[in-house]
């Protein structure tokens, strides 16, 4: 799809928009109390930083807010499924399932370290703490395009912010619940605010979680702590601590093999690794403390600082992804295994301190923020491997680690001790300072300018070949935008940006590699129907990235460098009420990723080349929710249903191998037994469908779960 065409789009979505707006403008015109109400993010405890005091129809950029009661209906637990509500996040490799991992507008990070994310505007993501359990995050922000002008560091494509349920000052209130689910899955969570003095509050967070999956022999358990501490400093000031202490354990999983495009070669349940190896053990203790001081109505200071530590350490079984060792391109039902294990040890320290607030110059108002920021990242690595010897043309022979696809036997061999392949330490360190002007020049039009210096330093010990490689770099990320109130429905919007993102590590031969750089242009329209009671942004986009990077699967722990690529596509995003009383959640986007650039890969010798559709990106994804309130017998009840599309994706880098499309429905409710005591349900993969989350290589291919069913009880206090 050419960008004429996402113009054209866009024309069509505009036409759509203002008969949407239609019926409600002259209501809207007379009251927009609530247009209001959904614009403003109520705040609980300190605001979020890089942000300013704007409502998100005044930013010329498309963002994206997943409440927490939508995860509540749904019952989903893990990030990695709630980022499944937007269309333009796409799922990635998880380290078999020890990580989160995701693409945004079709662009994703370094393939060998989990997606980058903030947590209330602090890097968070970056660590090896286990896929992000959703308790305690009060709401999901999908901050589309490069933020690099304010943010600095981030993901390509756009940035996600988990906005944590805070210290409530002066409430005392909470909740529980306990739930039980397919394969024997038993999950707990508390939420308890404490009023301790008229100033003072604790939130207590916890979630502790114990159960089978659909996998063969594989058991996950996992348990957070996540407490919050909120102090009023008089009237001014408030004082905001976090902290988190959490921990997953379960058997590595890279899933399934899907031989000759065949994905009935094993079942989905089928688990390929061996569980004598046990279970990866990921941890994490963070700290973060926000402090924000206002003088007056006009002018805030925020000032924080964040620290945390992980940990991912275990023993694997992964399938072979080299051919000459691979006993199953020889009879079609050996899989040759290598053994591997991970010592990740990662620590990541941030402080910043912003000033935003209100002046006038003459008939213009400048709304201003202005920051500064260091970020420290330490990554130590701990990596070995023993492989299968290379296979020979006769068919007998046995080629050393396998497991029978039709009849696997556990155990069979002595579990071999794996050599160290890579011994390193990686530091990435930034100080940067930014600053924004968002000017009204009218009350309908406001101009956005900004940006951010960085200054990068980079340094990689290697420890297994005693190279010791140094690299700093400078950076300036602009960013300008535009905003248009056509009424108090409808605005247009237009914006420029640049964003970069460190790579970490070096190649094989010990170069750290230039950071990944991303020029985007977006323009939308931002819409507001039925009296203020739906919101929605229609946009189209295009970004082009430089010095991508992807693993270098003939050297574990590395990566290779393969040039440029391009993304380039249309979303919508509504949410609200419909007619009828029904709640709508509702995602789509078209989005056309492809690599730029010729690059022939010197150990498996596959080609890259110009067009290619970058992995794991659909071209098509579509999200739908509608959920309603209603009266049984008397007792307040709620009941929705939610499906999603994902198109077909390409699963290996530089060949035709491509995962299915998908559609999954879900279904849930919810009804009141008492005032203060619920039951649910939910059923998700209603239709039991075959469906594949993600793939590296035709080898390692991730099942999506069958039927699962859930059912609760929840109580407030």
């Amino acid at each position: 799809m050419h960008l004429s065409v996402c113009t054209g789009l866009l024309a069509g979505a505009l036409s759509f928009a203002l008969l949407l707006s239609a019926p409600a403008f002259a209501q809207a015109e007379q009251d927009t109390g609530p247009e209001q109400a959904r614009e403003e993010i109520t705040v609980n405890g300190v605001r979020q930083s890089y942000r300013g005091n704007f409502a998100l129809r005044e930013i010329p950029q498309a963002i994206a807010v997943i409440e927490e009661k939508v995860l509540q209906q749904q019952n989903i637990t893990r990030l990695t499924d709630a980022l499944d509500l937007n269309a333009s996040v796409a799922r990635q490799n998880t380290l078999g399932g020890l990580w989160d991992s995701f693409a945004i507008r079709g662009f994703a990070g370094d393939e060998n370290l989990p997606s980058g994310y903030l947590v209330n505007g602090f890097n968070g993501g970056r660590g090896f703490s286990g896929q992000r359990d959703v308790a305690g995050i009060e709401r999901i922000e999908v901050l589309k395009g490069p933020a690099a002008a304010l943010l600095g560091r981030g993901e390509p494509g756009g940035t996600i912010n988990l906005v944590t349920k805070q210290a409530q000052l002066g409430r005392s209130f909470g909740s529980a619940s306990l739930q039980y689910g397919s394969f024997d899955r038993v999950r707990a969570e508390g939420d308890a605010n404490i009023a301790l003095t008229p100033g003072i509050t604790a939130r207590l967070i916890g979630y502790a979680e114990d159960g089978n999956t659909f996998r063969d022999t594989v058991h996950q358990k996992r348990w957070g702590l996540l407490p919050s501490f909120g102090v009023a400093l008089g009237y001014a000031t408030r004082v905001t601590y976090d902290f988190e202490w959490t921990r997953v354990e379960t058997p590595f999983d890279r899933g399934i093999v899907v031989l000759n495009g065949n994905f009935s070669t094993v079942p989905r349940s089928r688990f390929l690794g061996e569980p004598g190896d046990g279970d990866t053990v990921a941890r994490a203790t963070g700290h973060q403390l926000r402090v924000q001081h206002d003088f007056g109505d006009r002018w805030s200071l925020l000032v924080g600082a964040s620290h945390r530590d992980t940990l991912l350490t275990g023993f694997s079984s992964d399938a072979e992804t080299a051919g000459p060792r691979q006993k199953l391109f020889v009879d079609g039902h050996s899989l040759s295994r290598q053994r591997r294990s991970r010592y990740y040890d990662a620590a990541q320290t941030a402080v910043r301190a912003e000033v935003s607030g209100i002046v006038e110059t003459g008939p213009l108002r400048h709304r201003l923020l202005f920051g500064a920021d260091h970020d420290r990242f330490v990554y130590d690595q701990v990596f070995t491997r023993v492989r299968p010897p290379v296979v020979s043309s006769n068919p007998s022979d046995r080629a050393g680690y396998v497991i029978d696809l039709r009849n696997p036997v556990y155990g069979r061999f002595p579990l071999p001790m794996p050599a160290v392949i890579t011994d390193r330490r990686d530091l990435q360190q930034a100080t940067g300072a930014y600053v924004q002007d968002q000017i009204s020049l009218t009350d309908r039009l406001q101009i956005r300018v900004g940006g951010r210096y960085d200054h990068l330093l980079l340094r990689t010990d290697n420890r297994q070949t005693a190279v010791h490689s140094r690299r700093s770099r400078d950076r300036f990320s602009p960013q300008a935008g535009i905003v248009y109130r056509l009424s108090d429905l409808l605005s247009l919007y237009a914006s420029y940006g640049e964003g970069y993102r460190a790579n970490v590590g070096t190649d094989a031969a010990g170069m750290i590699f230039d950071p990944e750089t991303t020029r985007s242009i977006e323009t939308g329209v931002k819409l507001v129907a039925f009296g203020g009671r739906l919101n929605g942004t229609v946009s189209v986009f295009e970004m082009n990235k430089r010095n991508v990077l992807a693993t270098d699967t003939g050297n574990p722990g590395f990566s290779v460098a393969i040039g440029k690529a391009r993304s380039r596509g249309v979303e919508m995003d509504l949410s609200g009420k419909l007619p009828g009383n029904f709640d709508l959640l509702f995602s789509y986007a078209y989005i056309d990723a492809e690599a730029r650039s010729n690059v022939l890969d010197p150990n498996f010798s596959f080609q890259v080349r110009p067009g290619d559709r970058l992995i794991n990106i659909p071209d098509h994804t579509a999200s739908v929710l509608l959920a309603r309130d209603v009266t049984i017998a008397g007792a307040k009840a709620r009941f929705g249903g939610a499906v999603q599309y994902v198109g077909e994706r390409s699963g290996e880098t530089g060949t035709p191998f491509t995962l299915p499309s998908h559609t999954l429905a879900r279904v849930f409710v919810e009804a009141n037994l008492t005032e203060r005591l619920q039951l649910f349900g939910t059923v998700s993969n209603l239709f039991d469908a075959a469906w594949y989350a993600n793939s590296y290589t035709q080898l390692w291919v991730q099942p999506g779960a069958p039927r699962t069913a859930t059912i609760g009880l929840r109580a407030a206090f």
